[in-house]
């Protein structure tokens, strides 16, 4: 269910059997947690005041799609109709804490594609061809400038280039570099924005340097924004819970992007965090990395906590 192309670099007994392939987000334990929840109210299903879907929702890794779309597409919002939704995510915070925000919880997740093709020649006659390995550089730099001279200083965004490749020998111009990268918003604002000066850097010096270039600008994921109403009412079942000292308020949202805003979209929805971090723990507490433990105790504060946030919503 939603494994990384990480390698794991644990000595647990369930490690990872697949070369290069991790549980590195701990959806398996969202898993865990989610079948837990199944078998307890599989053995209070007569005194449940209403329906109760289960949802394991694969791909949430494969932004720009994601599997929420489609599973939604298939219909799991209908027969019977979905009135609300619920789901968690482990985090590193200490165990047996939760966050949990009113509105916006995570950003807006985009995915962006640049081809920059140049002019092979030899390196040492470099006036003969068009680097595109240069032209790259000064756009991965430029495109730094967007967030810190085009959005408000009292807003935020996040642009990372995360892969270049490009260049095939050591004495040759390149005459093609590819970069991919992402793209992290919290305002609509800004999300109109953005993809407008990506588009006219990477065009404006890629021309400036002989080049030309194709961007691809991929909208993914929305903003996951939890209910006014359903957000308050989860934080106080979660203080009753586990005590106000362990529900934690996040100023800010995460930077993260989330599938689960398409659900969000359609029906009021409540997304937490969910502590996993302890004296077990505590340096490899850190989610996409090789080294990666969760504490598995968090599968018992995530059943209590997904279970008692659901009968109190059926008991309103």
């Amino acid at each position: 269910m939603d494994a990384l192309p990480i390698s794991e670099n644990n000595n647990l007994p369930f490690k990872s059997r697949n070369p290069g392939i991790m549980h590195a987000c701990g959806h398996d334990v969202h898993t865990s947690i989610l079948l837990g929840v199944a078998k307890v109210f599989s053995e209070l299903k007569d005194s449940i005041k209403g329906n109760i879907k289960f949802v394991f929702q694969p791909a949430e890794e494969n932004n720009p799609t994601g599997g929420a779309r489609y599973m939604i597409e298939d219909g799991v919002l209908e027969n019977p109709k979905v009135d609300a939704a619920m789901a968690l995510h482990v985090w590193d915070i200490p165990l047996g804490q939760i966050a949990l925000r009113i509105g916006t919880m995570m950003a807006k997740s985009d995915r962006l594609y640049i081809t920059i093709n140049g002019k092979s020649a030899h390196a040492s006659q470099p006036q003969k061809g068009a680097d595109a390995i240069v032209a790259a550089a000064q756009i991965i730099t430029a495109l730094q400038s967007v967030v810190s001279r085009n959005v408000d200083p009292m807003e935020s965004a996040v642009i990372t280039i995360g892969t270049i490749n490009g260049g095939s020998r050591y004495n040759v111009l390149s005459d093609k570099v590819m970069l991919e990268g992402t793209v992290r918003i919290f305002d609509d604002a800004v999300a109109d924005l953005i993809p407008q000066r990506v588009k006219a850097i990477v065009n404006g010096i890629a021309i400036a340097m002989g080049c030309e270039a194709d961007v691809n600008y991929v909208k993914g994921y929305d903003m996951t924004i939890n209910d006014k109403v359903l957000a308050k009412e989860a934080i106080e079942t979660f203080k009753e819970l586990l005590g106000s000292d362990n529900i934690l308020i996040p100023d800010t949202p995460a930077s993260g992007g989330e599938d689960f805003s398409e659900f969000a979209k359609r029906v009021p929805s409540v997304y937490y965090w969910l502590g996993m971090k302890s004296e077990i723990n505590k340096d490899n507490a850190i989610l996409h990395n090789p080294n990666l433990i969760i504490d598995e105790r968090v599968i018992e504060y995530g059943i209590e906590s997904l279970a008692t946030v659901a009968i109190d919503y059926l008991e309103k």
